[in-house]
């Protein structure tokens, strides 16, 4: 068995559903750490039932080469849970075994095992479970770690320069194992990138056009955070006399969403929660993979890394996200998590009046008591009050359980 640091947050969330007649669906990135929680799983259920027969197959190994289709895993399943009662099954990037959503429906039904699998493609679920498995499967989207996930495994304290290689070098789980060195981890973190591009969307999504595929992500990087219209891409792209229609850069778009290496969050007015089908921005899942890809400046890009770090922790912490428009003003992100919301503004510093009364301005004129945020990188300022509305540094924002009740102390004008 191999080694792993655990992490907790996932397994939390993923306990009580263990022996429910579910499907456990545990999607993500590649390399983003699925494996090692499905093992961390597999190890709670062995301390609790150590007569537990454990069936696990990992598609990246050669060893399960042969498991290609539905019924070879049936054929496969019949074989390593004869003779035992207490059965659970393990499946490793399940997407890569053909029909695989016939042979779970089968095992379910028999009741055989209680089943966990990972995968890598969004598709998996809007298509082949959704379809077959309506109702009976629920799924836990990973991210890569946290921040307070990147303190542990690299085993380092709380500072503003954990918190500076963080937002540098992302949370690719990985990279603990390596020197905190640039190069290293950058051309680590290039190859990985070369691992998704290909596998997760060229391949399984059939693009023909990867250079324009690459330019794409190199767009995406340089414009983190900003507006986005495919429509106003495709023109600006024939304006370089090069003509890509409107709908393959949609169909590109797609397929970097379903790999999960980006995030697409919607436009949203902030009364009423109406959603806009145009305008939309992009948030990629690492920031270590963001920057190693296109060469970055931490004093040019700071504001776009900061707004990409909170979106991807909000996602992590179970909320859903959306751009706000409020009349002809935006804010950064409106989270909202069941009957909760909370409105937040992301900025570097409050260095003057004219950019308090922008931030803190906008979240003002919304007319209701839900939490409101100013993120920023001023530590002096953390903790404060503008009237009503908290400031809050990014790395205590980071480090916050509970994002509604982040204590607020001082007052300020």
């Amino acid at each position: 068995m191999k080694n792993y640091i655990p992490r907790p947050l996932y397994a939390k969330r993923i306990e009580p559903f263990i022996d429910k007649e579910l499907i456990k669906v545990i999607t993500g990135q590649r390399r983003i750490g699925k494996s090692y929680i499905l093992l961390q799983i597999s190890d709670m259920i062995k301390k609790e039932k150590p007569e537990a027969n454990i069936v696990f197959v990992d598609k990246e190994q050669l060893a399960f080469a042969d498991i290609r289709n539905y019924m070879e895993l049936y054929q496969y399943v019949l074989k390593m849970t004869a003779g035992h009662g207490c059965n659970y099954l393990f499946i490793d990037e399940i997407q890569e075994i053909e029909d695989f959503q016939l042979c779970l429906r089968s095992l379910l039904n028999e009741n055989r095992c209680d089943i966990y699998c990972t995968g890598s493609n969004a598709k998996m679920l809007s298509g082949e479970l959704a379809t077959h498995l309506a109702g009976r499967y629920i799924e836990f989207p990973v991210h890569s770690l946290s921040y307070e996930e990147f303190l542990t495994f690299n085993q380092r304290q709380d500072s503003s320069e954990s918190l500076r290689l963080y937002l540098t070098f992302g949370g690719m789980p990985y990279i603990h194992n390596l020197t905190m060195e640039t190069n290293v981890i950058f051309e680590y973190l290039r190859n990985v990138y070369s691992t998704i591009l290909l596998k997760d969307v060229v391949a399984r999504e059939s693009i023909r056009n990867v250079s324009f595929l690459e330019n794409l992500v190199a767009y995406l990087i340089d414009n983190t955070g900003s507006l986005f219209s495919a429509q106003n891409i495709s023109k600006y792209l024939k304006s370089q006399q090069v003509n890509i229609p409107t709908q393959t850069i949609l169909n590109y778009l797609r397929a970097l969403c379903n790999s999960f290496f980006i995030y697409k969050i919607q436009r949203a007015e902030v009364q009423g929660m109406k959603i806009f089908e145009i305008g939309e921005k992009y948030y990629f899942e690492d920031l270590g993979l963001h920057n190693a890809i296109r060469h970055f400046d931490f004093r040019k890009d700071i504001n776009k890394l900061m707004e990409n770090v909170v979106c991807i922790d909000l996602l992590r912490s179970g909320y859903e996200v959306y751009v706000g428009k409020y009349g002809n003003k935006e804010i950064d992100f409106i989270a909202s998590k069941s009957d909760h919301r909370i409105y937040i503004q992301v900025t570097y510093m409050l260095s003057d009046d004219t950019t308090i009364q922008r931030e803190f301005g906008n979240l003002l004129e919304i007319p209701d008591n839900y939490p409101k945020y100013v993120v920023t990188m001023d530590e002096m300022q953390s903790g404060g009050n503008y009237q009503g509305i908290k400031q809050i540094s990014l790395r205590d924002f980071l480090l916050a359980e509970d994002k509604e009740n982040i204590k607020s102390s001082l007052t300020f004008l």
